[in-house]
């Protein structure tokens, strides 16, 4: 105790001159203010520091916070979106720019509902109910709208599996028949199925050269297993690391979803740029984004808008050098990946867990796993991490509530139908899939490169390929195809479209016409570079978007479109009615 005691004697002889000048400093202050305060009585003194204080919080709160960002919202884009507010709202601008949003609202509507001109929508229950022929009569009738041909290959992406397999898809509709009303929540009911969603983990965990530790859980799709992804690593860094604050890292070209995981887990998420040839994330900037606070580093194997690999073995070793998990998105890739060496080709980057430092793994069985949509695969390297995706909670009056995945109650027939595809095909016929449509992407590559005035966007190497141009709007291209049958998907910045390919593709001729297409409509449009055409449709919002610098504003044509989806009045010069 004497030692403590002399111990704190020490520290305050050390101290006494710096606190004698910082009294000193306190008193000069006091006798200043008393000074000039003389002239007025406490009263007045009073109220003054009050309305000082208020206006004080009023500045801060209307002007100050007016400038801080939100959340995954950088300083520049909210100045961006605050400029468009105040513009937008000026009395001279005000209608005009009303009339202008209007007006592309009405095309974005038109653009959906125009389908429906001369159909009728059921907005209350039928008095009585239909046989069972009538309402498949109303299904196939209802199948029948719309001019896209997918079921002749016309599509990109969106059908993955072969309908013209009858034997397949008849087993898919007798598996889900058989299951449609099962529940894996009630394990204890429906052990079955609890064991195909096991044995369907244990496949995919095999696929990707897991460990005896690697372990995972079937999603409802990709969105959600990269939503459970965030969840388990932001609650693995505050539970077990200690992080109050988890941020993530990813490349601009992730999928959105990473987006809508962190708004709706409120983490920060960080974007990295990508090079501007190769369109793989810059590992070095991502590298510059590390801090104390990051709970995860993400890459693409491939990335949805240009069918590149990000550098996994690099990201992995950035991750293994700072203790940072890393998540390989191979939502769209997962079940082409690992047969492609089989299939006879070359797959430049090893993304599974045979990379040191990979600590999950994202593979959507509803695209080239052939299952019907609905389903996903979230594989970890180590129990511990899926730990942290449970959510558990232990007192409800209901008893003891624990689940894997965002939803409760989830369709066992689609988790079924999941197994029986992946039975079905087994290996050899995954491999062969996968061999014929490397065997039309990497042709079509070929093509394009061989086609004056545009070129295929950074390195593709598996199913997805984008084509750019410097010489034509490229959205024209995009709607030319569009008006001749195909459906493609626009990108932007830069501006550019891309085809995912699939066994839809593979048909007898479906490559050819495409690729003729495309030439076509290419040399016309190099002969007429100096024409203005008006763009239609999907190309008409992503050419129109790109030019306005506030992306908010942007966001309220997305708003209609999702209005538009819902929408059940079609009010144009048409028959439709609504009753």
């Amino acid at each position: 105790m004497d030692q403590i005691v002399k111990y704190f004697d020490i520290i305050h002889l050390e101290a006494r001159p710096y606190l004698d000048t910082i009294s000193r400093l306190i008193d000069n202050r006091r006798r200043a203010f008393n000074e000039n305060s003389k002239d007025f009585d406490n009263f007045s003194i009073c109220v003054s520091t009050v309305i000082i204080s208020v206006l004080t919080v009023f500045i801060y709160q209307k002007i100050i916070r007016w400038f801080e960002p939100d959340l995954n919202e950088t300083l520049w884009y909210c100045l961006k979106r605050r400029f468009t507010k105040i513009v937008l709202n000026t009395p001279i601008l005000k209608n005009f720019a009303n009339r202008e949003i209007s007006k592309f609202m009405n095309i974005i509507d038109e653009s959906l509902m125009s389908v429906y001109k001369n159909e009728s929508f059921q907005v209350t229950l039928p008095s009585e109910g239909k046989t069972p022929q009538q309402v498949m009569r109303e299904v196939e009738r209802y199948l029948s709208i719309g001019t896209v041909e997918w079921e002749k290959g016309r599509v990109s992406g969106a059908i993955y599996c072969d309908l013209g397999n009858g034997e397949f898809i008849d087993l898919m509709t007798s598996v889900y028949g058989k299951t449609a009303y099962t529940n894996p929540l009630h394990a204890d009911v429906y052990p079955g199925i609890r064991k195909m969603e096991a044995e369907v983990v244990r496949m995919t965990c095999s696929l990707f050269k897991g460990g005896p530790e690697s372990c995972g859980c079937i999603s409802t799709g990709g969105t959600e297993s990269l939503i459970l992804v965030v969840k388990a690593y932001r609650d693995y860094a505050r539970n077990v690391k200690g992080i109050k604050n988890p941020e993530i890292i990813a490349p601009v070209s992730a999928h959105p979803a990473f987006d809508k995981a962190a708004s709706l887990l409120r983490v920060q998420l960080h974007k990295i740029k990508l090079d501007p040839h190769t369109k793989k994330v810059d590992t070095r900037a991502m590298r510059q984004a590390i801090n104390g606070n990051t709970c995860l580093l993400i890459g693409s194997a491939p990335c949805y808008p240009y069918g590149t690999y990000d550098p996994i073995e690099e990201i992995a070793a950035l991750g293994l050098k700072r203790g940072i998990p890393v998540h390989v998105d191979a939502c769209l890739g997962g079940f082409l990946n690992p047969f492609v060496e089989e299939a006879g080709y070359k797959l430049h980057h090893r993304c599974d867990f045979s990379v040191p430092g990979v600590t999950s793994i994202t593979a959507d069985t509803h695209k080239y796993g052939c299952a019907p949509k609905g389903t996903s695969v979230v594989v970890y390297a180590e129990q511990k991490y899926r730990h942290q995706q449970y959510f558990i909670t232990t007192d409800w009056p209901g008893g003891l509530y624990a689940c894997a995945t965002i939803p409760g109650s989830r369709p066992g027939g689609l988790i079924a139908d999941c197994w029986a595809s992946l039975m079905y095909h087994g290996r050899k016929r995954f491999v062969e899939n996968t061999r014929k449509i490397l065997q039309v992407s990497q042709k079509f590559v070929r093509e394009i490169n061989s086609i004056e005035g545009i070129q295929i966007c950074g390195s593709p190497e598996l199913s997805v390929v984008a084509v750019a141009s410097d010489e034509i709007n490229i959205y024209m291209l995009s709607d030319g195809l569009t008006s001749r049958g195909w459906n493609v998907n626009a990108l932007q910045f830069p501006s550019a479209f891309h085809i995912c390919f699939t066994l839809m593709h593979t048909r007898e001729g479906v490559l050819a016409q495409l690729v003729d297409d495309i030439r076509d409509i290419t040399k016309e449009l190099m002969r007429d570079r100096t024409k203005s055409k008006k763009l239609e449709g999907q190309s008409a919002l992503y050419g129109v978007s790109q030019t306005i610098p506030d992306r908010s504003l942007v966001s309220t044509f997305a708003l209609q479109y999702l209005d538009s989806y819902y929408n059940t009045r079609y009010d144009g010069n048409t028959n439709g009615t609504s009753h």
